[in-house]
C-alpha cells in the first residue's frame, strides 16, 4: 500500500514591523498575506502596535517606547528565526542596524518595502531616525528584499542582488462591488487615505472647488486625520477610517480621486488606493506619477495634473453615460483581478519567502502545509 502523501511543515516565520495592524503597510503587506495563505507567525513584532510611529504618536506613549526598546534590545541580541520577514523597519530608532542583524542572523531573512524610503527628505529628526534613516542598511542585511514596485525595485538592487516585486494587493471579493452608476443630484467624489497623505488634496482643491461649483459634487474623504481641510470644508465630509465598514463606501461614491505630486518620494507610491477604487469598481482620476501611470492605463481611467485638465476628467467621468461609467468600472475590477489581488501574486509571494506551495495559475488558495508544533498565534 503506497504511503500517503504529507505535506511539508511550513516553516515557522516571525514577521516584524515598526506599525500594528490599523498601519496600512503592515497590514497589507504582511499580515493579509499570512491570513490569505492560512499561516501562523511564531513572533509578531510590531514596537507600540499603534497604525504610526511619528513624534507625537511617541511622545504619548513614553512608557511604552521605553518597554518597546527593551523588547528590541533582547531580540537584537537574540538569536534569528527559521523565516524572518521586516516590513519597512522594527522601530524609529534602530537606524536599520537591529533589523540588519535580525535578518542575517535568520536562516531567511527577507525585508519587504512599499515607499520610497531613500527619497524621504524631511528634515529635523527625521534626517537622523525614523525608516529612512536605516533603509540602506536593513536592504543590504536581507537574503532576499521585496519591493513593491519597480521603481523601489532599482532603488534597492544597487544594494542588494536578490530582490522581487510584489505590489501591494488587494482582495477584490472583500469590496461590495459597485451596482448602480447613475450619478444623483449631488455627485460624490472619494478619497481614502492617511494623515500624512492628506495634504496631498491641496493639490487639486482648486479642481475640486471648481467641480462643486459646477455640479455640487461632495467630497468624502475617508482618514484618521482630524485637522481642517482649508477651502475644501465647504464640500468635504470626513469618515474615520473603519476598515471593511469604510470600504464599502466606495461602492456608494460616483468617483475615486488619488492625486499626487510629482516627487522623488511619491514616484515611489504603491498605487493602493487606486485599487481599492478598483476593486469595488469605481470609476477614478488620479495623477499619473509613479505606478499611478500604469495603473491608470489598464483601468483605461482619466490622467490629470494640472487644475484644467483635473476639472475635465472629473466633468467627463461623472457626466458621461451610465453604460460609460458602468464600462469603467468594469475594467477596473478586471485589472485588479488580474494584476493586482492576492491570489495572482500568491507563488511570487511564497517563493520570495521559501514557503512550500505550487507557483502555477490552478495552485491552491492556501499554503499546503503540515502544521508545526512551534507555530503559535499571530
Amino acid at each position: 500500500m503506497a504511503a500517503p502523501d504529507v505535506p511539508p511543515r511550513c516553516p515557522p516565520i516571525a514577521v516584524g514591523s515598526s506599525y500594528g495592524p490599523a498601519g496600512s503597510s503592515t497590514r497589507v503587506r504582511v499580515l493579509e498575506w499570512l491570513r490569505f495563505l492560512g499561516l501562523e507567525a511564531e513572533a509578531v513584532l510590531d514596537y507600540l502596535g499603534t497604525p504610526n510611529v511619528r513624534p507625537g504618536t511617541l511622545l504619548r506613549r513614553p512608557l511604552g517606547v521605553a518597554r518597546a526598546e527593551r523588547h528590541l534590545r533582547r531580540i537584537g541580541s537574540g538569536p534569528g528565526w527559521e523565516r524572518l520577514l521586516i516590513s519597512r523597519s522594527l522601530g524609529p530608532f534602530t537606524r536599520g542596524r537591529v533589523e540588519a542583524d535580525l535578518l542575517r542572523r535568520s536562516d531567511w531573512g527577507v525585508f519587504d518595502f512599499d515607499d520610497a524610503l531613500f527619497a524621504d527628505d524631511r528634515g529635523g529628526v527625521h534626517r537622523f531616525f525614523g525608516e529612512a534613516a536605516g533603509w540602506s542598511t536593513a536592504v543590504q542585511g536581507a537574503d532576499l528584499v521585496i519591493a513593491g514596485n519597480d521603481l523601489l525595485a532599482e532603488a534597492a538592487a544597487r544594494l542588494n542582488p536578490e530582490v522581487r516585486i510584489v505590489p501591494s494587493c488587494v482582495h477584490p471579493d472583500a469590496y461590495p462591488r459597485k451596482s448602480v452608476y447613475a450619478v444623483g443630484p449631488v455627485p460624490r467624489i472619494v478619497w481614502v487615505g492617511s494623515p500624512s497623505t492628506e495634504p496631498y488634496l491641496a493639490h487639486v482643491a482648486p479642481a475640486l472647488l471648481e467641480v462643486h461649483r459646477r455640479t455640487g459634487a461632495r467630497l468624502t474623504v475617508v482618514s484618521s486625520g482630524e485637522r481642517s481641510l482649508g477651502d475644501l470644508e465647504v464640500m468635504a465630509d470626513r469618515v474615520p477610517w473603519a476598515g471593511r465598514e469604510t470600504d464599502a463606501l466606495l461602492a456608494s461614491a460616483d468617483c475615486g480621486i488619488m492625486p499626487l505630486p510629482d516627487t522623488p518620494f511619491t514616484r515611489g507610491k504603491c498605487a493602493y488606493k487606486l485599487l481599492q477604487y478598483g476593486a469595488a469598481g469605481l470609476p477614478s482620476v488620479a495623477t499619473p506619477v509613479g505606478v499611478n501611470a500604469r495603473v491608470l492605463e489598464q483601468f483605461g481611467a482619466p490622467a490629470a495634473t494640472g487644475t484644467d485638465e483635473w476639472v475635465d476628467a472629473l466633468l467627463s467621468v461623472l457626466q458621461e453615460s451610465e453604460t460609460a461609467r458602468r464600462s469603467r468600472g468594469d475594467t477596473a475590477r478586471r485589472a485588479v483581478e488580474q494584476h493586482y489581488s492576492y491570489t495572482a501574486w500568491r507563488g511570487a509571494f511564497l517563493e520570495a519567502l521559501r514557503l512550500p506551495g505550487g507557483t502555477g495559475p490552478d495552485a491552491p488558495a492556501r499554503a499546503v502545509c503540515a502544521p508545526s508544533a512551534t507555530d503559535g498565534g499571530v
